[in-house]
């Protein structure tokens, strides 16, 4: 795969493909491939994949809270190895928010584990380009999680308010 990157709406058709992508980075809490088709299927007007040669390497699954319509979160980001380094992530977070702020979205959102600095890093680098705040704060203690699932605390970071370039 060596062209160049394509950024589009996932479509159902990328769900097996976008499974694939987060079991690979074994670091995402990986959904089952039932979600990611209903992902693809039911909220790709807010998330974007990434193609090279038509093949998906690369996504961000997000969707909009009925409580707060001016904020995105982005449920995940991930990046085939073949594509790391390359920024795309960062890509794929500005094509996604470039596309959101026509719809009046003001605010983009995720959770991360304390221990996740390479998503840290994403996000704050994405809040320095696009010149904006960013707010984060304790969203889950591990004791919120079920027992005898082991997971650790999720920071909730906000990003905004966020404007056009």
């Amino acid at each position: 795969m060596s062209g160049k990157h394509l950024i589009e709406s996932p479509t159902k058709a990328d769900g097996a493909a976008l499974w694939r992508i987060a079991r690979d980075s074994q670091k995402l809490d990986l959904n089952s491939p039932y979600a990611y088709l209903l992902w693809c299927k039911d909220f790709a007007e807010t998330s974007v994949v990434a193609r090279v040669d038509g093949e998906p390497v690369g996504f961000v699954i997000a969707y909009r809270r009925p409580s707060a319509p001016d904020a995105a979160l982005v449920w995940q980001v991930a990046v085939d190895a073949s594509q790391r380094g390359k920024g795309l992530a960062g890509q794929l977070l500005d094509s996604l928010y470039t596309r959101l702020v026509g719809e009046g979205v003001r605010y983009l959102e995720t959770t991360i584990t304390p221990d996740n600095a390479a998503s840290i890093r994403l996000f704050e680098s994405f809040a320095k380009r696009w010149n904006a705040d960013l707010e984060h704060r304790r969203l889950f203690e591990v004791a919120d999680f079920p027992q005898g699932e082991a997971h650790e605390p999720e920071d909730l970071y906000r990003i905004g308010p966020l404007h056009r370039q």
